[in-house]
């Protein structure tokens, strides 16, 4: 996959080690993810955010997940991260995220989540659990959010479902469990990915 076409998917690295992280995100860059994402509830996150950054920050985005208070921003800034993933919306992890030239990506659950989000400046929302909101309820959402709001499903996305939420318009999908658990092999992490990302391109 080129890499002047970034696919908006990105791999959720919950439960990482810093010693097996390099291995583990090798096969992900490869299949054209474009951005990877270490947990702050993972082992030593900020030492594997580095690590990321260190090997593949020129390929992808490299950042964290679960970042819930302004000063985990600025921990993670400094470790090199450039994207914020929340599970919430909390507008002064948006702000800060924001202040700091960093691309925020906060959680919502409803549209009122959502636009609150938007309103603080987010234009990327992470739709969480985006099993429970649905195909049908991100297309209604998409109806009334401002446009250029970019809606990315994480929680219940694999490659059995990645073409429908993008033929629904998702910008882009966030790959946990269905890409990695803690314990498996790169090469197990590398057939994955490089089947959501072929699932994800279908109907481009």
């Amino acid at each position: 996959m080129p890499d002047t076409v970034p696919t908006g998917l990105i791999a959720i690295l919950r439960g990482v080690h810093p010693d097996e992280v390099l291995d583990i995100a090798g096969g992900i860059v490869a299949a054209g993810f474009s951005a990877i994402e270490v947990p702050l509830n993972s082992p030593d996150p900020l030492v594997s955010i580095a690590a990321l950054v260190d090997q593949f920050g020129d390929e992808v985005e490299i950042g964290a997940g679960t970042v819930l208070t302004a000063d985990q921003v600025r921990e993670c800034e400094r470790a090199g991260a450039r994207i914020i993933v929340a599970p919430d919306t909390d507008t002064e992890v948006i702000q800060t995220a924001l202040g700091m030239g960093l691309t925020p990506y906060p959680g919502a659950a409803t549209p009122t989540e959502a636009f609150t989000a938007i309103k603080a400046g987010a234009t990327k929302v992470k739709l969480f659990p985006s099993s429970a909101v649905g195909v049908s309820g991100m297309k209604a959402w998409s109806e009334v959010l401002p446009e250029g709001t970019e809606l990315f499903p994480v929680g219940g996305v694999g490659a059995d479902n990645a073409a429908e939420w993008r033929n629904a318009g998702a910008a882009g999908l966030g790959l946990g469990s269905s890409l990695y658990r803690r314990g498996d092999r790169p090469d197990e992490v590398r057939v994955r990915a490089e089947a959501i990302a072929s699932a994800w391109a279908q109907n481009h």
